[in-house]
Formats: structure tokens, C-alpha cells, sequence
């Protein structure tokens, strides 16, 4: 007779690659062990009737510890960062090591390092954020960091951090060198610096104004840019938070020309639109990010594009600033929309906002929501054993109730940001129990982990390839 495994869910409705399947899921070490019924005995067994067995989220899109193009500190350390993602039933999450101008890349890259190692609560990786080509050693820096398995490198096309048309074409270049993706924040620079200082000279400051100022033609014009840079090099491109219809639209068109491009939007542009900005004095700060939200017709839009695997992954984007004068409010109580830092925390509720939607609400079912919160994103970042529930997978495991029911408070996240900007929604689904490669890290709804429990997830190799360049 074989070991006892050390841990037995049984009952549940475990959520597999190959659809839902009612029966145990047996753990021995980090690993799933086997998947079926009558699996024998067990140290450690969990009763998950009438509960879905799903894999750990993978968060592949937080800002933490980062400094702002703007100059203003994000409100989250990995420590509280990686603890509200926990308690929202995420396993793993691909945070950016953010190049400052001079730094080399190796200095960046260790320096982000040893605070998620100090920490991480959940298992991470990182993006390279490339701000300066010309740092010395730049190419040689790069070369051995994707080698080392940070394999995904980030670069923006507008804020004064970003790189030029040539240096873009020259990071894919040696992306495709080295077999790295390049993840894109694609917005045309010059039409939002057109759109600002027009509204800026009106007096049109308020916090809702910063919609009008990101036209979605600056959306528009740069995805489709970039979608044809990747088809010239053949190079592997993911463009992030897609916010427009007709920014789902050219990703759906390059992808059926060939093109290697891959994309993800966020819970704030499926759930919300630009009226959430118009609050008395500045409160619609609170919700300002980039892109701003759109309209109905683009949540629409953004939807089918994920059912039709147009869009592949729904990331949080958490970029956490506290509403005071540490954070959104650095520029004091008179600031205007641009002297306001973009983002929202999102760690803890990207999963319980799409399971709500996806299988309570059954806008996709249980299967697509596992797929577009963890599979795809483990699959499209290389990120091995993760994302999936089957046998040799790590047991990262949420537990999710479908019964339960919870209306967000003005301040009831885990993160270090200080208020949610989901407050008053109701969402029905909740991840109760949470397992890190085996160990249980949120117990009936509590943190039961320490910080440094993470451990930095080695990347050997992408799933995605180059194709061929064109001529």
C-alpha cells in the first residue's frame, strides 16, 4: 500500500482542463497527486460539497513596490500586496521590475527581487519594465536576464517613460533573439498630450475629464501600430488593458492574419464606465486609470472578444495609491486630472468580480473562468506546473463557494491602499480556503500564511513562439 497523501478535497466540483468533474483531487508534497474517487487515505481530508475546486488564480498585471512615472510611490509592498491577492483566491502573480532612467536592467531586476523575496506571500515573476535602451550594457543585461526566466518584458508608448518607435522595434528584436514576449501599454503619446493641453487651457480639470484626455483613438491608433510591428519581426506581443471596441477589434484582426499577438483587459473596464469619475470634488480620483473606463458598448464588446478567445487573459492592472497626500493627492487638495496618479487596487477582486459574473451569473461558465483567470496566463507566460488543476500540476487550489454572497464596504480589502473601489457591489461566489503548492495559505476566509512563503517562479521557456518576419 502506497504513502497516505497528505491532503484529500472530496466532493467538490473540481474545474479541469477538460471540463468540470465531480469527485476528489488528492495532493502528496507541492503536487497534485491524482484526480478521481476513492483515492484512499489521507492525512489531512476537506469536505467540498457543493463547492468548485479551482485552480489558483495567476495575476499576471500588479504594479507593487513601484515608483509612478509621476514620482508617486505605490501604496502596496509585496508583503501587503501578495496578502490581499491570497485572500481573493490568487496563487501567483507577475508583478514589473520598473527600470529607472540610468539604472541597468540587473540592478533592477535584484532590487525587485529581494523585496518580493522578503515579502511575497504568493508565488511571483516579474516583467521587465524597460524605460533606457542606453544604459551601459543594456543588450547583454537583457540577454542574460531572459535566459535567467524573466522571459516577458514590458515597454510603454506614451508618459515620459516611453521608448521611441526604433527603440521598440529594437527590444522586440532582441526579444525574439532571446525568447522573450513583449507585453505592450499601448496608447498613441501624441494624441493624449493633444487631447490634455487642449482641456488643461479650458479649465477642464476635474477628475472626469481625464476620460476625454486618453482618447480611444490613442488606443486605437497604437494597438494597431504595434500589431503590425510584431508581424514584421514575427515577434510575440501581449498588448495590455485593452479598453475599446475597436481596440478588440484589432487584435481580432491581426490574430487572423497571423500575427503573434495576444491581449487582456481588466474588471474595471468589463464592469464599470467613465461615469464612475464623476463624483463631488475630487473622489473621482479614486477610480482614475489609463485607459480611462469606457462605455457599455465597449464592456460589450470587451466580453465577446474574451468568449470568442479574441482577448486571452482578465488581469487586475493593480496600481494602488492611497487617496491622500502620499498617493493620488501628492499634488494637493486643488490637483487637477493630471497631476493625479492613475490606477486602482484590483488583487483581491478581480477573481470574486468574474466568478460572479462568469459562473454565478453564467456569462461564460466555470470552465472559461478558470481559463481566462489562471490557464491562459500560465500557458502564455511560460509559467510551468501553474494554472491548471491535473496530476504534476503544483496543488495551487482556490476553493470557492457559490452560495456565498458579499457586498464590497467603503474599506474592507486586505491590500494597504485604503478604500475599494468596488463599494456597494454585490457579488455572489467567494473563495473560502486557498493552497500554495500544497501548503494552505487562507483558511475559512483568514490569512493563515507569513511573509516569504512566495517563491520567485523560474520561467525556462514560453509557450508562445516567433513566426516568421515579414519581408
Amino acid at each position: 500500500m502506497s504513502d497516505p497523501f497528505d491532503l484529500l478535497i472530496t466532493g467538490g466540483r473540481i474545474v479541469t482542463p477538460a471540463g468540470v468533474v465531480a469527485g476528489d483531487l488528492a495532493v502528496r508534497g507541492e503536487n497534485i497527486a491524482a484526480i478521481g474517487t476513492q483515492l484512499g487515505p489521507a492525512k489531512t481530508t476537506m469536505n467540498a460539497a457543493g463547492k468548485y475546486v479551482m485552480p489558483g488564480g495567476i495575476d499576471p498585471h500588479a504594479h507593487i513596490e513601484q515608483m509612478s512615472g509621476m514620482g508617486v510611490m505605490n501604496a502596496d509592498t509585496f508583503e501587503t500586496a501578495t496578502r490581499s491577492a491570497a485572500l481573493g483566491g490568487t496563487t501567483s502573480v507577475i508583478s514589473f521590475a520598473a527600470q529607472a532612467k540610468g539604472e541597468r536592467l540587473a540592478q533592477t531586476v535584484a532590487d525587485y527581487s529581494a523585496r518580493a523575496e522578503r515579502g511575497a506571500m504568493i508565488d511571483y515573476a516579474f516583467h521587465m519594465t524597460v524605460t533606457d535602451t542606453v544604459v551601459p550594457d543594456f543588450a547583454d543585461d537583457l540577454a542574460a536576464l531572459v535566459s535567467g526566466g524573466n522571459r516577458s518584458i514590458k515597454v510603454f508608448t506614451t508618459y515620459n517613460i516611453q521608448l521611441s518607435d526604433a527603440q521598440i522595434l529594437s527590444v522586440m528584436t532582441q526579444a525574439r533573439a532571446h525568447g522573450a514576449l513583449v507585453c505592450v501599454h499601448a496608447e498613441t503619446d501624441a494624441i493624449i498630450a493633444q487631447a490634455k493641453s487642449a482641456l488643461i487651457a479650458a479649465g477642464k480639470t476635474a477628475p472626469h475629464f481625464h476620460a476625454a484626455s486618453h482618447p480611444r483613438m490613442a488606443e486605437i491608433e497604437a494597438v494597431e501600430r504595434i500589431c503590425r510591428f510584431a508581424e514584421y519581426l514575427g515577434q510575440p506581443v501581449m498588448l495590455f488593458h485593452i479598453s475599446t471596441t475597436e481596440g478588440a477589434a484589432a487584435v481580432s484582426s491581426a490574430r487572423a492574419r497571423g500575427a503573434p499577438v495576444w491581449a487582456e483587459t481588466c474588471p474595471h473596464y468589463l464592469f464599470m464606465t467613465e461615469d464612475i469619475l464623476r463624483q463631488p470634488g475630487l473622489e473621482g480620483g479614486k477610480w482614475m486609470c489609463s485607459p480611462p473606463q469606457r462605455q457599455v458598448a465597449d464592456q460589450e464588446a470587451l466580453w465577446s472578444a474574451l468568449l470568442e478567445g479574441d482577448l486571452q487573459i482578465v488581469s487586475s492592472d493593480h496600481a494602488p495609491y492611497r487617496f491622500d497626500e502620499s498617493g493620488k493627492l501628492s499634488a494637493g487638495p486643488d490637483a487637477g486630472f493630471h497631476e493625479i496618479a492613475n490606477g486602482l487596487p484590483g488583487l483581491e477582486t478581480r477573481l470574486p468580480l468574474m466568478f460572479d459574473a462568469m459562473v454565478s451569473q453564467g456569462r461564460g461558465g466555470p470552465a472559461a473562468f478558470a481559463r481566462l483567470t489562471a490557464t491562459a496566463a500560465a500557458e502564455i507566460y511560460g509559467l510551468p506546473q501553474k494554472g491548471a488543476l491535473a496530476v504534476g500540476m503544483h496543488a495551487d487550489i482556490t476553493l470557492w463557494d457559490p452560495e456565498k454572497t458579499v457586498t464590497y464596504g467603503a474599506n474592507d480589502l486586505h491590500d494597504n491602499v485604503g478604500y475599494n473601489p468596488w463599494v456597494g457591489r454585490t457579488v455572489t461566489g467567494w473563495p473560502t480556503d486557498v493552497w500554495l503548492r500544497g501548503k494552505r495559505i487562507v483558511t475559512d476566509g483568514a490569512l493563515t500564511t507569513t511573509p516569504g512563503t512566495g517563491r520567485k517562479i523560474d520561467r525556462p521557456t514560453l509557450a508562445v513562439t516567433p513566426t516568421a518576419p515579414q519581408s
